[in-house]
């Protein structure tokens, strides 16, 4: 029998519904959640994933505000343009799209954020507070994918999770999300022997390299749950992922579309974190009144 798809697009409208109940709740005490999003240079993808992270907040009730730059900011520029989105009482959360153009330092730029607003979770503070199981702002694209864990009902403690990717966006924070769950936890990546020894044991599989079907049928145990979070254009022009979803699917429990997948929670999460930053705002007027 086919895998159950995991349907992201669903759950994220399902969610992103949510949410923007719980804005209308914050703007009935006074408080209007905003998400400034920065954009330098022209990169086709950024743009398109700019437009729809500024829908999204529309759709939610969320403040948006995008600031658009040429690909020849400075650097001084940008962080300055940082530092006063820092201190501007209507944002409550500070996104830079990446990636920015090769003059600009973007570890520099994502330490500047401060960790109050850094809704991306990208922030060292951040990366600390997941690392420690501190309250703090996850990154969205593991969370994302947690959540639809989360939404199929799958118990991750004592079950074996290969993570296929080692970034800091994906890879490493999607590793102790799976820990924090009590998984038992393998990260594979670039230098990693016989790969397919490590996914043929992994009850749940998550991949995040951007390399078009790295995970084939015959690397998958039957039943495991696939998580694909690569984004590729094949031969054709068509987005797909790492995972060769048509091979996978016979032999997959369930599998997750691209696109359709995790792209729509990675954005949902965003809208969650800017929420949750709004909530903390409020808390701290109200504690402070």
């Amino acid at each position: 029998m086919p895998a159950q798809i995991i349907d992201g697009l669903a759950l994220s409208k399902k969610l992103r519904l949510a949410i923007a109940d719980q804005v209308t709740s914050l703007k009935q005490r006074g408080i209007q959640p905003g998400l400034a999003v920065v954009l330098v240079g022209d990169n086709p993808a950024s743009q398109v994933y700019v437009r729809n992270k500024i829908k999204a907040c529309e759709d939610a009730g969320i403040h948006s505000v995008l600031e658009k730059y040429e690909a020849d900011f400075s650097e001084a520029d940008l962080l300055a343009r940082i530092e006063a989105l820092n201190h501007d009482p209507a944002i409550h959360g500070i996104l830079v799209q990446l990636p920015l153009p090769a003059h600009i330092n973007e570890q520099k730029v994502l330490e500047a954020i401060s960790a109050q607003k850094d809704v991306d979770g990208f922030h060292v503070s951040s990366a600390g507070a997941l690392m420690t199981g501190l309250p703090g702002f996850w990154p969205c694209t593991p969370h994302g994918c947690l959540k639809m864990l989360d939404d199929i009902g799958y118990d991750l403690r004592g079950k074996h999770a290969v993570v296929v990717g080692r970034s800091n966006i994906v890879g490493k924070p999607m590793a102790l999300m799976l820990l924090s769950r009590s998984a038992t936890v393998t990260i594979c990546h670039s230098a990693t022997q016989n790969l397919a020894a490590f996914t043929r044991q992994a009850d749940v599989i998550v991949a995040a390299v951007g390399k078009q079907n790295l995970i084939t049928a015959d690397m998958v145990k039957p039943g495991a749950i696939v998580i694909d979070v690569g984004m590729n254009r094949n031969a054709e022009g068509k987005l797909c992922g790492d995972v060769d979803f048509d091979g996978v699917r016979e032999v997959a429990g369930w599998i997750t579309p691209v696109p359709g997948g995790v792209g729509p929670m990675t954005i949902t999460m965003l809208l969650d974190n800017t929420l949750q930053s709004a909530e903390r705002s409020a808390a701290v007027r109200q504690t402070a009144a």
